[in-house]
């Protein structure tokens, strides 16, 4: 049984014979780019057809939502706003604020897959509460039905694009001050006012999203894991509870948060295998290839080890899933694109 569930990531512009190595192992499901990849357009499209063409199912992905997360902003790419841009046009014409959300999904879509990249981490679910810097602008607005809409209207315009999107971070990261990249949150608000409020819009888009990011937040009147290594978090209540049905793919895994599950320290690889095990489909694990890349290696090594003595076991639907974020339709050529209609249309609505 097939089941490739790893994302890492590569250092410089072009694959080395190490990246095309791991890449081309059966258990990576794709990689994620940063803007250490990128020297410009005409680069990150022979980037992206390397890949291709050592492996067609290779998910290339981007953290790429607009605002202080836009990876890629020279030679041509739109810079696109802040989500929170949309929510305060929603507080002055609420119809135009989603067509200009479904502008923004369009336009981030058609550009990254006319460079070759398949799939960005896209849109922040997390409510605008105030104390997180970490999620500050990148939230559309503190109400869980505008949050809803506009994610919706973005999801919408990504879709017309052909690529799917990622609602993160479950069950919500907007409560929180301490930044899960260099801190473990806790968030001690009990199951019904989380329910009620930040993941409400996860409930409500079931039939929409794609796939789901959980945060690397503990949530300690719920399980004393973070959400990303939580079975109750990912089974009972986002699968169970509230029906989602798509690919649930990790936070970074070597943020700090997730290198700490009930006051034990955990390796790259206990993180890897303690996400899956929880119910992740994928699991990210960036900025690791630098210098030799060995937690890359020793990562896959122990993920082949636990597939061999049964402590891991691949999942047919997690698979099929993964291969589900692949996007639909020929990708649009970019000098086609900056003359088509629909993009010139969608360009003139981005706020």
């Amino acid at each position: 049984m097939q089941h490739a569930p790893l994302l890492i990531d590569i250092a410089g512009t072009a694959l080395t014979d190490d990246d095309r190595r791991r890449l081309a192992h059966p258990l990576v499901g794709g990689l994620i780019l940063f803007a250490r990849n990128w020297a410009g357009r005409a680069q990150l499209t022979r980037l992206a057809a390397e890949i291709k063409r050592l492996r067609p199912d290779l998910l290339v992905c981007v953290d790429h939502e607009g605002g202080r997360v836009q990876r890629f902003r020279t030679d041509g790419f739109t810079h696109l706003p802040p989500m929170r841009a949309l929510g305060e046009l929603w507080m002055q014409d609420a119809m135009r604020a989603q067509d200009a959300a479904s502008a923004c999904g369009y336009v981030l879509g058609a550009e990254l897959r006319a460079c070759g990249v398949d799939f960005s981490f896209t849109p922040v679910l997390d409510l605008d509460w105030g104390p997180s810097g970490v999620i500050g602008d990148r939230a559309f607005h503190a109400d869980p039905r505008v949050v809803t809409i506009l994610a919706k209207s973005l999801a919408h315009g990504l879709l017309r694009a052909g690529m799917a999107h990622c609602g993160k971070h479950f069950p919500g990261h907007g409560w929180v001050a301490a930044d899960s990249h260099t801190d473990l949150p806790r968030d001690t608000r009990p199951l019904k006012a989380i329910l009620q409020d930040d993941a409400a819009p996860y409930g409500w888009l079931r039939s929409t999203l794609a796939a789901v990011m959980p945060a690397h937040v503990v949530y300690p009147r719920v399980d004393a894991r973070p959400a990303g290594f939580s079975a109750r978090w990912l089974q009972a209540i986002l699968r169970g509870r509230l029906g989602f049905a798509g690919a649930i793919v990790t936070d970074d895994l070597s943020m700090e948060a997730a290198r700490h599950i009930q006051g034990r320290t955990v390796s790259p690889a206990e993180a890897v295998l303690a996400a899956l095990d929880a119910g992740c489909d994928l699991a990210l694990l960036c900025n690791q290839s630098l210098g030799q890349g060995e937690v890359i290696d020793d990562t896959l090594d122990a993920l082949v080890q636990a597939q061999l003595g049964g402590r891991w076991l691949p999942s047919e639907a997690s698979e099929a899933r993964r291969r589900a974020l692949l996007p639909r339709g020929p990708a649009p050529d970019w000098d086609a694109l900056m003359r088509a209609p629909a993009y010139l249309h969608a360009l003139a609505l981005v706020p």
